[in-house]
């Protein structure tokens, strides 16, 4: 029912609803949860309130009442252990005749300090007679407000009236959701107990199981869609059988410069088991940093090839496309298949002869960006499609490149990433796909040193670099640039190069400087200059974060490193340690951080384990924000579970959405016909995720 015909809301109040909250249903307002509660049960005595408490509620007599200058009102109140002054701005008329000198009121609200004393500003003000005829639950919830809804008059107050009145008038039509075999089983409230006592909770333990219930029904239904599509598509036949390994492997195996580690041979076994399996391949490969995942791409790639299937590998950015085709080139060299770059920026005549190549098979393996999904490229017959940085495409692209399989089955996918991904967020985002991680470092990498320094340390951090390019190293400046448009962003960038000009003049020193305002082929001749060695410093805003492999790189000086989440600056500091010899991450900030910003930079210096860091980087900033943008990769939205603090529910209800359906993988049974509808509702309709992957 449209929230406007709620009592007490009506079609201004409900468009504020919609606008600001996203709720437009009686059952929407219903599945808004408080994000905390309010006790409500004690009293607390004048005399013991104090400015850093959280709401408190008094019960006090009225002493006197002043308006002064008709803009305030001051009500001064007694409970026989103190006096108190409460402040109001709003409503002056209307409380001033209400609250009578002599009169006993419940006040409710928060502590703060003025001149030397305590007083309070706009309490909820209860007449002893009402409260008690409320008989209310002693905790009231608190729910996400705006400003907006506060001048609209949707106070928490408010807020609180209309959830009593959804209740009333929602519950009756709500049906329950989880059948009762499988709540039984789990211990699981009814949905009206749920929703009445996480609004209202009765005491703590019918808040915990309420709370419990929606978390679990959240959570399953999310790992029940996505686990459906994976049984649906292991029981279908389609998938390219590649059984062969091929020369073109094993001359390329052969001739490897250094042994694979125990991880990189354990998940090419694992990639070799899918693409003979007969099924197509739907695999998350996680990496940290330097892994070696891009040996594990080519070989893969040469399994394709070797079974006379072409591969594509594709890349989020120009830079690092050509990063992989330089690096694939001299494995490539051995084996005699032929390989291709396509970008954005290739010129006609080279896009005539790899569009050509394509179609006629002669390219085996073909490296690019999102040049590779445009309506005018055709394969001859794709069998493999490898997506590094997967979280940088659009669904849509995705999907887009998967319809360019010519050989009547689709190509198996594998999706390759840096960025260290919680356990819990990987069974989310990448539920109904098989995820293996490589966790050994390759030898020969060292550990990167990292330091944290302020501004007082600049002059031994220059003489520190001056020594290490005497050295004949190399060295990254990244500058925070969180929003391309901020001019003050750019203005720092700038700054920061003519200072670093400055100090490290030409000729003895060459300095490059990439950002994303650059064109094209200034950027590309700038970062081929620091590549080549050419430069000894290159001053960039984080668009170096992926992909740029300098081995002769051993410092990465991170500017304002405060600003950068954990994810980024880990992957920023992956930069150097390539080479054989000790590396260096410097991480300069302000002299006052806030106390997650010293966390994090704690944090950096302690571990460099990525995927210890991913964990601590979702329980600071929420699963949302994983990686410095807006994240939108969650299937579904979520209420009131959380994929950072709710790690154990999750794992319990897919254990048991695994178990319902190994024994009924098509949900026809009787007793799981209402999994069957629940899931045919709107938001649990998540595009295949094999197929835009």
């Amino acid at each position: 029912m449209d929230i406007q015909f709620l009592p007490g809301v009506g079609p201004k109040r409900a468009s504020l609803l919609k606008k600001e909250l996203a709720v437009d249903t009686i059952g929407g307002l219903l599945r808004l949860y408080p994000f905390r509660y309010i006790d409500r049960s004690s009293f607390v005595r004048i005399c013991e309130a104090r400015p850093d408490m959280a709401y408190v509620q008094i019960k006090a007599r009225v002493l006197r009442t002043d308006i002064i200058e008709k803009k305030r009102l001051s009500v001064w109140v007694s409970d026989g252990s103190g006096d108190l002054e409460l402040v109001f701005f709003k409503g002056i008329k209307w409380t001033y005749e209400k609250l009578k000198p002599g009169s006993e009121f419940i006040f409710f609200g928060k502590p703060t300090a003025f001149n030397g004393r305590i007083n309070m500003i706009h309490p909820e003000v209860d007449t002893v007679q009402d409260s008690a005829a409320a008989g209310s639950p002693s905790m009231t919830g608190v729910y996400p407000s705006t400003e907006k809804l506060k001048n609209g008059g949707i106070t928490g107050k408010v807020m609180n009236r209309l959830m009593e009145a959804a209740l009333e008038k929602g519950l009756p039509y709500i049906e329950e959701s989880m059948p009762e075999h499988l709540m039984r089983q789990c211990g699981l409230v009814p949905l009206h107990f749920a929703l009445r006592n996480i609004h209202f909770p009765m005491d703590m333990s019918s808040l915990e199981k309420a709370r419990y219930r929606l978390k679990f029904e959240e959570l399953f239904y999310l790992q029940l869609s996505l686990l459906k599509q994976k049984y649906v598509r292991s029981r279908a036949e389609q998938g390219i059988r590649m059984s062969l390994v091929g020369s073109a492997f094993n001359a390329c195996y052969d001739s490897l410069p250094f042994p694979l580690t125990g991880a990189q041979k354990r998940v090419i076994t694992e990639i070799r088991n899918d693409m003979k399996s007969g099924h197509q391949m739907n695999r998350l490969l996680q990496g940290d940093v330097g892994s070696g995942k891009t040996m594990v791409a080519v070989l893969t790639a040469l399994i394709a090839v070797g079974n006379g299937y072409q591969a594509c590998i594709m890349a989020p950015t120009e830079v690092l496309a050509q990063q992989h085709y330089k690096n694939i080139q001299k494995f490539l060299a051995p084996t005699g298949v032929k390989s291709a770059l396509l970008t954005g920026s290739s010129k006609t005549s080279e896009r005539k002869e790899v569009h050509s190549g394509l179609e006629d098979g002669s390219i085996g393996i073909i490296v690019g960006t999102h040049a590779l999904i445009e309506d005018n490229v055709v394969f001859r017959n794709l069998g493999l499609a490898i997506i590094d940085e997967q979280h940088r495409f659009g669904v849509e692209q995705r999907s887009r490149l998967w319809r360019k399989a010519s050989c009547g089955a689709p190509p198996h996918v594998l999706v390759m990433t840096a960025t260290p991904i919680p356990r819990t967020l990987a069974m989310t985002l990448y539920g109904d796909l098989d995820v293996s991680v490589i966790d050994e470092l390759p030898p020969g990498r060292k550990p990167v040193q990292t330091i944290h320094a302020t501004e007082g340390k600049r002059p031994a951090l220059y003489k520190f670099l001056r020594d290490q390019i005497a050295l004949g190293r190399q060295v990254f400046i990244v500058y925070p640039l969180i929003n391309e448009t901020e001019k003050l962003d750019y203005q720092s960038l700038e700054a920061g190069a003519e200072e670093i000009m400055q100090k490290f003049p030409f000729p003895q020193y060459k300095t490059a400087v990439v950002h994303g305002k650059q064109q094209n082929d200034v950027k590309k001749f700038n970062m081929d200059a620091f590549a080549a060695g050419r430069a000894d410093i290159l001053v960039a805003t984080s668009v170096i974060e992926v992909g740029v492999d300098v081995p002769n790189a051993s410092v990465m000086v991170i500017e304002s490193a405060e600003r950068f989440g954990l994810s980024q600056l880990h992957q920023l500091r992956g930069r150097v340690g390539r080479g054989c010899e000790k590396s260096y991450c410097v991480l300069m900030t302000g002299p006052k951080m806030s106390k997650e910003s010293r966390h994090r930079i704690e944090l950096m210096c302690a571990t460099e384990n990525g995927f210890e860091l991913a964990e601590e980087d979702m329980k600071m900033r929420g699963p949302g924000d994983l990686e410095g943008t807006q994240q939108s990769g969650l299937p579904i939205s979520l209420n009131i579970a959380s994929l950072a603090k709710d790690g154990i529910i999750l794992n319990t209800a897919r254990d048991w959405a695994d178990s319902v359906l190994k024994d009924d993988p098509t949900l026809t049974a009787d007793k799981n016909q209402l999994l069957r509808k629940e899931l045919r509702k709107e938001k649990y309709q998540i595009k295949d995720y094999s197929k835009i992957s």
